[in-house]
């Protein structure tokens, strides 16, 4: 049987490599080369394609992702063994680089508007805890309110869950670690697929519930254990709140225009194949959302590292370009002052997929975010109120990045894996889409969408993103996604932590 030939990817001309999509043993030709390969290169691997001397720069994507710790020679496996990484350079950057969409009749999905106009994607009960010591209770009351049988009774509410967290005391009454607490927990508490609230604390913590900002239209209610008379009686008051306030949640979905959607863009578990499949075509999604007066939310500051200049010179202004250069230089600073670098940040499981530094992550985690104008920054967690393409410093760690999307008001979240992550969060649906088909073979029950099919051949990157956008509609409609099917997101919640814990 003759096998099936090696497929290749080469992403510009000038690029010294390119990767190979089927694993590609010693000693076989390399497609449209006229190269052989000198090592085993792994599925997703990088294959040199011309002589690299030591020390000079290797490039993908067009771009710097790292430089030879020794001679590679044309058919090399490039990787960890023979390409390291340089901190780059500051570069001047020339703003306007961003592509200004077409605008388009917006599409709509089925929304949920609540009664200050704005628009939900899900409609659930929330439990929010101003402090670690009132978890066990909020998850008491939460799974009390289910075993009930009440939530049957009403087929528009998507669920009960409870947001628990490991802070809000032993921490400073003035410092920042408080301070972006609140701001996290104010965001969940304020954000419109939470259709009621209880608001749970224990009653001496630091994060005091007085001191959150919470909305005004929707029903909360504030409660805390001490005062309650304990334990039981908190769940039971819990339970009786949840009670009192369902009739007031049974809901209809109503056309709305996708111009109501916030997107948040997520990637994790990346691999050699999430720079060339599933980001970009996320990115055309984006791109699409966009055009019809949606918005879209890139995070993860460092793991745009590297490419951040990409990123500035799409800046529509001189101020937004400085505002996310600034939060480069503070995470730079941030690094260094706990003794790591940004390079530290692959993980075994990127590196084992093909990548190899953070340059080379970074460059296909920007794929993301399309080609529009970046119109904002934002704090992580702050409130996302411009429309097109924003950025939110945050961490590269999967849930606290997406908590912060979610607090700032992400009502969407798309999530690329080249690895199989199986993150999903409340009170916002996740999509998870496979950067590969082995993958999504292999984890069919987690994934939503294979797109692994434009490395197949059978769908090209802006067919694909058309595909993710119609997707992202109906989930926004009321379609299940595979995380929520299987019941994540009730421990998902994480803030970022910053500040000393006394």
């Amino acid at each position: 049987m003759t096998p099936e030939p090696t497929r290749l990817v080469r992403l510009r001309a000038d690029d010294s490599v390119a990767v190979t999509l089927d694993p590609l043993p010693a000693g076989t030709p390399v497609p449209g080369t006229g190269l052989v390969s000198r090592q085993l290169v792994p599925a997703g691997h990088k294959v040199a394609l011309s002589a690299v001397g030591a020390g000079a720069p290797v490039l993908k994507y067009g771009q710097v992702i790292g430089h030879a710790t020794t001679s590679i020679e044309p058919g090399d496996h490039v990787h960890l063994h023979n390409l390291g990484y340089h901190d780059t350079v500051d570069q001047d950057v020339t703003i306007g680089g961003g592509v200004v969409p077409e605008p388009v009749p917006a599409a709509t999905f089925q929304g949920i508007v609540r009664a200050d106009g704005r628009v939900a994607t899900r409609n659930y009960v929330g439990i929010i805890t101003s402090v670690n010591c009132s978890a066990t209770v909020a998850k008491l009351i939460a799974d009390q309110v289910r075993m009930s049988g009440r939530l049957a009774a009403h087929p528009s509410v998507d669920g009960i869950v409870a947001i628990t967290h490991g802070s809000g005391c032993g921490l400073a009454s003035d410092g920042e670690g408080l301070d972006l607490l609140k701001r996290t927990l104010s965001g969940y508490a304020d954000h419109p697929n939470f259709g009621a609230l209880i608001v749970l604390g224990l009653g001496c913590e630091v994060n005091q519930i007085a001191e959150l900002d919470l909305p005004e239209h929707t029903p909360v209610v504030g409660m805390t254990i001490q005062e309650a008379g304990g334990t039981a009686a908190a769940v039971r008051a819990g339970v009786q709140a949840v009670a009192d306030v369902l009739d007031r949640l049974d809901v209809q979905r109503q056309p709305v225009p996708v111009s109501e959607l916030v997107l948040g863009l997520k990637c994790g578990g990346s691999d050699g194949y999430s720079g060339i499949t599933a980001n970009p075509a996320l990115g055309v999604a984006a791109d699409l959302l966009i055009a019809q007066g949606g918005t879209a939310v890139l995070c993860e500051t460092p793991e745009i590292y590297g490419a951040e200049h990409l990123l500035a010179a799409r800046a529509e202004s001189r101020e937004v370009a400085d505002a996310l250069l600034a939060r480069i230089a503070w995470w730079r600073e941030y690094t260094a002052k706990h003794g790591g670098s940004l390079d530290n940040n692959p993980s075994p499981g990127n590196k084992e997929g093909g990548i190899t530094t953070i340059l080379e992550k970074s460059l296909g985690a920007v794929a993301k975010s399309g080609s529009t104008p970046l119109r904002a920054v934002r704090r992580f967690a702050e409130r996302i109120d411009s429309r097109g393409l924003v950025f939110m410093d945050t961490p590269g760690y999967d849930p606290v990045s997406v908590t912060g999307m979610v607090a700032g008001g992400a009502n969407v979240v798309c999530f690329t894996t080249g690895r199989g992550s199986v993150y999903g969060c409340k009170p916002v649906p996740s999509l998870k889409l496979a950067t590969n088909t082995a993958v999504y073979q292999r984890m069919t029950e987690d994934m939503d969408l294979n797109c692994g099919v434009v490395a197949d051949g059978g769908m090209s990157l802006d067919e694909l993103g058309r595909r993710i956008f119609d997707v992202v509609v109906a989930t926004a409609s009321g379609q299940q996604t595979a995380s929520e099917a299987l019941g994540f997101g009730d421990e998902e919640f994480a803030p970022w932590q910053l500040g000393a814990v006394m």
